[in-house]
Formats: structure tokens, C-alpha cells, sequence
């Protein structure tokens, strides 16, 4: 018998690197067996550090700001025919620079595609099943950056904002159905998104940032505890995120734009 059936599956997407990563290590830690997915070929070597954590692991290349590219992780996930525990709707991307002046249109309908078009359909496709089941969790990774206007990165925290919203409104609708919904909600965090965003020159780019390491394992504790958001990260980013539900947003633009405005690590 393959004992890899007595453990809970859990996929996770982005999972080659940065949060998305440590996501999948926490899952494995605890006992899952994982699906992981990104877009490059660095998920295959990402898996191998996953399977060394003792739990079997399978990978799916595929484009999730397509249609067919997160047709083909549920495909995928189905074809293992073992029920989801657990998944991790984590893989976004950021777009920075000044909207009317500087970022392409061709980046900022990407980043819709992938980090608000692709989380509506694979939620679409898995809740079913769990619903089906009476069983599973579901955590989006949202930002703090959904609590405030986010000048230079508009786009950006509008998406992560829809992201909160959405897995609020689907938590109170699952409610009675076993299956839990959590927002996971960083502040700045050390991976590559702001070199890939373009905001190298900016002071939140440049700033101390937080541990990856450590915002998934609050994720991960808080998708288990069933708990419905977590502002993760360090001491600062919880006192930030308490801080911008309170101001006005206009003082949280402003908050906001020091941070994230193009030269502003001069």
C-alpha cells in the first residue's frame, strides 16, 4: 500500500520561489504531500528540496495568467485522484511605476490575469469539489498593501484588494460547509518581487524586508487554525497593517507613495 495516501495532499502556486516556496515547505513539514506549480522550470528544483522533506511531490509547469494554464493544474490535480486538503493560491506578480506615465498596459493586464482572473478561476474549480467533500481549506495570498491606495503600484494593491474582499465574501459563504477560507497578508518581504516589479530605485524596495520564511509559517497557522486573515510578517508589518485600517486613505496614499514612488531611495 502507498503510504503517501494516509497524508493530506495540499497544492501550492508560485511555489519555486519566495513565499510561495516556504509555503511548500511548511505543508511539507507538517505532512502533506504537495502539487506545486509556477511558470518556469525552477519548480522542478524546487520540488527535489520539498521531496527531501520525506513527503512525495509532484510539479506542474504551466502559465496560470491563462486560461489553459490553470486548466491544466486542475487537470493535473484531478488526475491524482485523491481528494484536496489544502491549497495555496499564492502566485501574483507586481507592476510598479507611475500609471498614466511609465507601466505598460500589456504588465498591468497580466498581473489582473494572474493575480485576480486566475485565483477566481481555480477557486471556481476546487471549492466545488471541497464543498462536495465538507472538506478543505483555502488561503489566498492577499497583502497589506489591500488595506491602502497604493500609488505606483495601483494596479497592484487594487488586485490584492479584490483578493481580500473575495475571500472574505467566500468565507462567510462557506460557513457551514467545512471548508474554511484564509487571506494571508504580508507586508514588504524579501524575495524577488519588487526587482521583477521594477522598483529597485524605490525605498520599499530597497528597505529591510521581512523573512519569507516566517510569513508562511503564520500563513500556514492561520490557514489550519481556520482563522479568516493574518497580517504576517514581522512586529512593524502588524503594527502598519493595524495602523492603515484606521487612517483615512488619503493619509494612507500618501503613507504609501513615500514608500513606493520611483527614485524614492535617493
Amino acid at each position: 500500500m502507498d503510504n503517501s495516501l494516509a497524508r493530506p495532499l495540499a497544492v501550492v502556486t508560485g511555489a519555486s520561489n519566495g513565499i510561495g516556496y516556504e509555503l511548500a515547505k511548511q505543508f511539507a513539514q507538517n505532512g502533506f504531500d504537495l502539487l506545486v506549480t509556477s511558470t518556469g522550470p525552477g519548480i522542478n528544483e524546487a520540488a527535489q528540496a520539498f521531496v527531501e522533506l520525506g513527503v512525495k511531490v509532484e510539479t506542474v509547469q504551466a502559465d496560470l495568467a491563462t486560461y489553459d494554464g490553470v486548466e491544466t493544474l486542475y487537470n493535473k490535480i484531478k488526475a491524482t485522484n485523491r481528494p484536496l486538503d489544502a491549497i495555496a493560491i499564492n502566485a501574483g506578480v507586481g507592476v510598479g511605476g507611475d500609471f498614466a506615465r511609465e507601466t505598460d498596459l500589456k504588465d498591468e493586464l497580466n498581473l489582473i490575469n494572474l493575480n485576480v482572473v486566475s485565483s477566481v478561476h481555480l477557486a471556481k474549480r476546487v471549492v466545488k469539489d471541497m464543498v462536495e467533500r465538507g472538506k478543505g481549506r483555502i488561503l489566498f495570498t492577499s497583502s497589506i498593501a489591500a488595506l491602502m491606495p497604493g500609488p505606483f503600484e495601483a494596479v497592484y494593491a487594487a488586485s490584492k484588494a479584490f483578493l481580500h474582499s473575495f475571500s472574505e465574501s467566500l468565507r462567510s459563504e462557506l460557513k457551514d460547509t467545512g471548508v474554511t477560507v484564509t487571506a494571508l497578508m504580508p507586508g514588504p518581504t524579501e524575495t524577488n518581487f519588487f526587482h521583477r516589479a521594477g522598483m529597485d530605485d524605490t525605498k520599499v524596495g530597497t528597505d529591510k524586508k521581512d523573512d519569507p520564511a516566517e510569513v508562511a509559517k503564520q500563513g500556514f497557522e492561520a490557514l489550519m487554525a481556520g482563522k479568516d486573515d493574518i497580517i504576517a510578517g514581522s512586529l512593524k508589518t502588524k503594527l502598519q497593517g493595524a495602523v492603515s485600517k484606521v487612517l483615512p486613505d488619503t493619509v494612507n496614499a500618501e503613507m504609501h507613495r513615500k514608500l513606493s514612488e520611483p527614485g524614492s531611495a535617493q
